[in-house]
C-alpha cells in the first residue's frame, strides 16, 4: 500500500472515474451472469429454490476483484481459496479447472463445494473466476452434510484437497466416477458441480471480451485504481468511528459430549481513525473442541470482516482494497481460528461461526448509539433440516437428499432500523432465500402445513430484532430422517444498548397421538407418516430502550399481529385500543404518556 492511498488522496495510478465506474459495473454484470447461470442450472433446491451458492471474481495473484449478491461467508475471505492452487500447481494452464471441498485448503467448509477456473487473456493469466455452492451430500456416513457430532474430517465423508478437475476444458473422467460412486443421489452433485462449472466458462468467456475491448494494460490500471478506491472509501468510514477496543462475548449453546457448557465466543475490536485500520482479534477463545463446529480458517478470517463491513457504509466496494484495512488476528487450533488437522468443520459456516460475527458486529454498539447492531438469529433447526427418504410417488422408488428452507432466523435491530424478517442469519445476512413451498412439495413426498411469523417472538427496543417464524411439515409417503443443528435455544440472541432478547429458537416433533415430543437441538430424526416436524426459529435482538420506540410503530406491530395489546402495554409503555373499525389497533395518547411518565 502505497502512502498516497493510507492518506486517502488521489488513486494511483489515474484512472477516469467515469470509465471506472463502467468497468465496475460491467464485472458486477459478469458475476450476474455467472450467479444466474449456476441458479437456472443447477438441480438441487439448496441452490435453485434457496439460493446458498456464490460466484466472485479475483486477481490471478488471489486479489479480491468484486463480488454481487453473494452470501457473505462464501465470499470474503476468497483468496484462501485459489492460493492453494498455485502453491500445489505449478503448471496452471488455460482451459484447466480446479475443484476443492477441503476446508484445509481455504474452502468454507466441506459442503460449500467450490470450482475454479484461472482466466488466461492474451496467453497471460489474469483472473480467476469461482463459483462455491452448498450442496446436499457429500458422502458422509450419515445422510447429513453438517453434523455437531463429526469430531474430524474423516466422518464427514469425501474431501478433495484442491484437485484438477477439467485439462484442455474437458472434465477428468476418473474423478467424476470417484465422486458419483462416493455422493448418495449422485445426479443431483453432478448437475449442480455442472451448473459451477458453466458459471465459471461463461465468466471465463466474459473476462476474454472484455480484454480484447479494453486492453491488457487498461484492465490492468483498472484493478489498481478499483483496489486503491475501495481502501479509500474504507480508510474514509473508518474514520468516521471513535478511537477505542470494544469487547463482545456470546454463547453457543451446549451441545452434550462436545462442549457440556457451551462455547462463549470474545472479539476484542480495536478501531484506529487516524491510521485507517481495524484489528478484530480473535486469539482470545477457546481450543478446537471434539465436533464439527470449529471454524475453518477461511471462515475465521470471512466473519471477521463480515462483522465490520456490516458496521460500515454499505456502499464500499467489496474488494481487497477494503478488506484490507481490517486486520483478523487468529491462533493455531483456535474453534474460532486456524483449526489443526484433522479435527472436524462440518458446522464451519454457522453456528459457532454465526456467534462469531454477532460478537463482533455488537462489540461496536458498546460505543453506543448510533454504532454497532444487536444480535442476529442464528441457524439452523428443522425449519432448515436436511431431508432424506425414499420417493416412490412416480413409480420405482427414488432415493432423496436435499434440504428445506422452509423459514429463517429474524434479523437484528440497528439504530433507525428494525430487523430484517427474512435475515436468516448472521453469515449470510439477508441473501439467503427462504422456499417456495410449492417447489419443494413438488419434488419431494413432504406436505407443509403452516409457516406463519411468530407473535411475541421478537427482541423489543427502539429498534426491534425482528421476529421468529414458525411452521410445521409431514411426510407424504415413508419416513424422512430430518438432520439439523438448532442454535438458539439455550442462548438466544441478545439485545443492546437496553434492548430486549429475542424469542430462542425450538425443535418439536408432534405425534401421531397429538402428543408432543421435544427434540435436542443438535439431531437426526427420523419422522413417520402421521407425524410432523414443527419448528421455530431464532428471533433477533433489540436495540435501544423499548420505551423510546414510536408509538405508532408499536401500533403496526400490532396490527400485524406480532405483539399482543398487553405486551404492547408491558413491554414498550404504549396503550392500544379498537379503531373506530373495530378491526384495528391505535394509540390511545392520554394513557400511553401515563405509562411513559411512571
Amino acid at each position: 500500500m502505497t502512502e498516497d492511498v493510507a492518506a486517502g488522496s488521489a488513486p494511483a495510478p489515474d484512472f477516469d472515474p467515469v470509465l471506472m465506474a463502467v468497468l465496475s459495473s460491467r464485472f458486477e454484470a459478469i458475476i450476474r451472469e455467472m450467479v444466474n447461470t449456476v441458479m437456472k442450472s443447477s438441480r438441487s433446491t439448496t441452490i435453485t429454490n434457496a439460493r446458498d451458492f456464490s460466484c466472485g471474481l479475483l486477481t490471478y495473484d488471489h486479489r479480491l476483484v468484486c463480488v454481487e449478491e453473494a452470501m457473505p461467508i462464501h465470499v470474503t475471505a476468497l483468496e484462501l481459496t485459489t492460493a492453494p492452487i498455485t502453491r500445489l500447481f505449478d503448471d496452471v494452464k488455460e482451459g484447466d479447472a480446479f475443484y476443492s471441498t477441503s476446508p484445509y485448503y481455504g474452502v468454507t467448509h466441506h459442503a460449500d463445494m467450490t470450482a475454479c477456473v484461472p482466466v488466461f487473456c492474451d496467453g497471460e493469466p489474469l483472473f480467476w473466476t469461482l463459483a462455491r455452492s452448498h450442496h446436499t451430500d457429500t458422502g458422509a456416513h450419515l445422510p447429513t452434510t453438517m453434523d455437531a457430532y463429526f469430531r474430524t474430517v474423516y466422518e464427514e465423508g469425501l474431501h478433495i484437497p484442491a484437485l484438477r478437475f477439467q485439462e484442455n476444458y474437458a472434465d477428468k473422467a476418473d474423478l467424476i466416477r470417484l465422486c458419483r460412486e462416493n455422493f448418495r443421489v449422485s445426479h443431483l452433485w453432478y448437475g449442480d458441480y455442472r451448473a459451477q462449472m458453466a458459471a465459471c466458462r461463461v465468466g471465463e468467456r466474459r473476462l476474454k471480451e472484455l480484454s480484447a475491448q479494453y486492453g491488457l494494460d487498461l484492465l490492468k490500471d483498472f484493478v489498481a485504481a478499483w483496489m486503491a478506491y475501495g481502501e479509500r472509501r474504507a480508510i474514509a468510514a473508518i474514520r468516521e468511528l471513535p478511537a477505542g477496543t470494544w469487547s463482545h462475548t456470546c454463547t453457543h449453546d451446549p451441545i452434550p459430549g462436545v462442549a457440556e457448557d457451551g462455547i462463549p465466543i470474545t472479539a476484542h475490536v480495536t478501531t484506529d481513525p487516524e491510521g485507517g485500520w481495524v484489528t478484530v482479534d480473535l486469539r482470545d477463545n477457546p481450543d478446537c473442541v471434539p465436533g464439527g463446529v470449529n471454524l475453518s480458517e477461511a471462515c475465521a478470517t470471512g466473519s471477521g470482516r463480515i462483522g465490520v463491513f456490516y458496521n460500515l457504509d454499505p456502499t464500499i466496494p467489496h474488494n481487497a482494497g477494503s478488506a484490507g484495512r481490517i486486520r483478523v488476528l487468529l491462533r493455531d487450533g483456535c474453534v474460532v481460528g486456524r483449526p489443526t488437522y484433522p479435527v472436524g468443520t462440518s458446522n464451519a459456516t454457522m453456528g459457532v461461526n454465526d456467534r462469531l460475527i454477532n460478537a463482533i458486529q455488537t462489540a461496536f454498539a458498546k460505543m453506543g448509539a448510533p454504532y454497532g447492531l444487536a444480535e442476529g438469529g442464528v441457524e439452523f433447526g428443522s425449519n432448515m433440516g436436511l431431508i432424506s427418504g425414499t420417493d416412490d410417488r412416480h413409480g420405482d422408488p427414488q432415493p432423496f437428499v436435499d434440504g428445506l428452507f422452509l423459514a429463517l432466523a429474524g434479523g437484528p435491530g440497528l439504530h433507525g432500523h428494525d430487523g430484517w424478517l427474512t435475515y436468516e442469519a448472521p453469515n449470510g445476512g439477508g441473501i439467503l432465500a427462504i422456499d417456495a413451498i410449492e417447489t419443494d412439495e413438488a419434488k419431494y413426498p413432504v406436505l407443509v402445513e403452516s409457516r406463519h411469523v411468530a407473535k411475541e417472538a421478537m427482541g423489543a427496543g427502539q429498534w426491534n430484532g425482528a421476529p421468529s417464524m414458525e411452521g410445521s411439515y409431514r411426510p407424504l409417503r415413508g419416513p424422512i430422517t430430518v438432520a439439523y443443528c438448532s442454535d438458539g435455544e439455550t442462548n438466544p440472541p441478545r439485545g443492546v444498548l437496553g434492548g430486549g432478547d429475542a424469542a430462542p429458537a425450538r425443535n418439536v416433533k408432534r405425534l401421531a397421538d397429538g402428543g408432543e415430543k421435544r427434540l435436542p437441538g443438535f439431531h437426526l430424526e427420523t419422522c413417520a407418516p402421521g407425524e410432523r416436524m414443527c419448528f421455530r426459529t431464532a428471533g433477533g435482538g433489540g436495540y435501544g430502550d423499548p420505551h423510546a420506540r414510536d408509538p405508532q410503530a408499536v401500533a403496526a406491530d400490532a396490527n400485524r399481529h406480532w405483539l399482543s395489546p398487553e405486551r404492547a402495554e408491558a413491554l414498550y409503555g404504549v396503550a392500544l385500543r379498537l379503531a373506530g373499525n373495530g378491526v384495528d389497533w391505535e394509540v390511545d395518547g392520554d394513557r400511553t404518556a401515563a405509562l411513559r411518565q411512571r
